[in-house]
């Protein structure tokens, strides 16, 4: 009897596990959502933050904190340079890799993309964690429209980055807190996005440490999710008739999660959760529902699934989809970036960007993919129409007028241009080589100098151009 005793304390000690997930936050974003998860009180994970900003690491209740890059940055945030907050994390590297020499197996990695810590830092941690062998998850916001092109496209540059380094990687775009919940509060709508972190991180943990009956482990995640690419981890409830069908949908249907349409994926595993002593009991027929739902999916995908009880769900039932490996990228003009690792915060010039630089087109086009055709067409008319310019009848036929606006069209037009014809400074001087109809056509190559035309007493209406 006494071995029996024995041999149950162990087991109960021995099934006692670790926490095997770790989420990361970097940077300003990545460390808000993290304190924002942390308040939610998930079981079985453990958090960090890590930041090149000393006075908000202070400001966190996380008990795990990491300063990275301090001789770099002195502690004063990167700047809004990807390639100081990229320097920052290799200074910091040996610390970063102790964050991973405990008992985990999985890391969520979380940055806000376009500022400088989480895009340039990001990568560099996902990098060290995937080294130290564990399943690593990236998971990224994406800006508003309305914080510009250039912000946008170093976000998605970066983005790109952190795929190269994580096993799987979830997009959030918060263009879209603005069209789903206009009417909540600020903080509000960026706990929303907050919370697509929080329940990616406690279904996984609600998987790995639920003995369910029928049974999905660690292996089963990770089996899903390596080496996987883009990644969808959602969870949905459905109540009523058809309630399997509706707990689906309202995991794919995760508003804020970009490519999430799971017929490209090529792994997928359903975990559904009900109430064994629900008055609407489970029965085998719902099962069908997934079935149906499995039936218009590619050949193809390797599907795995499992089920557990959950008495606190009443009668609804709550399923968890994990899908990955889309056929899917942040843009089609993909290319390799490489931040400059030599760079320090008292720099007043940082090693220059080698790759090629994006034209219009080209960052149209990414933006369109984004953001949506309709968004980024009705903004460029907007610009196009604050950058009009009303032409006096003194100016109808000065050639030189018209030669400078053909050469400019509205939409990319220099605002010193608008400035200088406006005060009837009308006359074209090219400074450079006049052969050369590029530089003639380049603002930055022009100066203009002429005497102020007579103000318009003709009564003759002006005309836009």
């Amino acid at each position: 009897m006494g071995n029996i005793s024995d041999a149950s304390a162990f087991a109960d000690d021995q099934f006692n596990l670790p926490s095997l997930i770790k989420v990361v936050g970097v940077g300003g974003g990545g460390c808000n959502a993290v304190n924002h998860m942390h308040n939610q009180n998930v079981d079985n994970v453990t958090f960090v933050v890590c930041n090149t900003d000393k006075q908000a690491l202070g400001n966190s209740k996380v008990e795990t904190k990491l300063l990275i890059g301090n001789t770099v940055t002195k502690g004063l945030g990167a700047g809004d340079k990807p390639e100081l907050g990229k320097a920052a994390a290799e200074a910091s590297e040996e610390e970063i890799r102790n964050l991973f020499q405990d008992e985990t197996e999985m890391v969520f990695i979380t940055a806000g993309m376009g500022g400088g810590t989480g895009t340039g830092a990001g990568p560099v941690v996902a990098k060290v964690a995937k080294e130290a062998g564990m399943l690593t998850i990236g998971i990224v916001t994406i800006p508003f429209f309305f914080e510009g092109e250039p912000k946008i496209i170093k976000a998605l540059e970066g983005a790109e980055e952190m795929r190269k380094y994580v096993d799987s990687l979830l997009i959030i775009n918060n263009e879209r807190l603005t069209d789903i919940y206009p009417d909540l509060d600020f903080t509000n709508a960026f706990a929303k996005s907050d919370d697509t972190l929080s329940n990616a991180a406690r279904s996984i943990a609600e998987i790995i440490n639920t003995q369910g009956y029928i049974n999905v482990d660690f292996q089963d995640v990770k089996t899903t999710l390596k080496d996987s690419g883009t990644a969808v981890i959602s969870t949905g409830y459905g109540e009523g008739e058809g309630r399997v069908t509706k707990s689906i949908n309202d995991a794919l249907n995760s508003p804020l999660l970009r490519n999430s349409d799971i017929r490209s994926s090529k792994r997928l595993l359903f975990y559904l959760h009900f109430n064994p002593k629900a008055q609407q009991s489970f029965k085998m027929g719902e099962m069908n529902e997934i079935t149906q739902f499995a039936a218009n999916l590619s050949k193809n995908i390797k599907i795995k699934w499992g089920a557990t009880f959950d008495e606190s769900l009443g009668e609804k039932v709550k399923m968890t989809i994990l899908a990955s490996g889309f056929d899917v990228t942040i843009s089609e003009n993909k290319e390799t970036i490489t931040f400059p690792s030599h760079a320090t915060f008292d720099d007043e010039v940082v090693a220059e960007d080698v790759r090629p630089k994006k034209n219009h087109d080209e960052r149209q086009q990414m933006l369109k993919e984004v953001y949506g055709t309709e968004k980024v067409v009705s903004h460029t008319q907007s610009v196009a129409n604050s950058k009009y310019i009303v032409l006096r009848p003194s100016q109808y036929d000065d050639d030189e007028v018209i030669s400078v606006l053909e050469k400019t069209p509205a939409f990319n037009r220099d605002p010193r241009i608008r400035e200088l014809i406006v005060s009837e400074k009308t006359e074209q001087v090219v400074a450079n080589d006049q052969q050369d109809t590029t530089a003639a056509a380049t603002p930055a190559a022009a100066t203009i100098a002429k005497p102020a035309a007579p103000s318009n007493d003709s009564g003759v209406a002006p005309i836009m151009f």
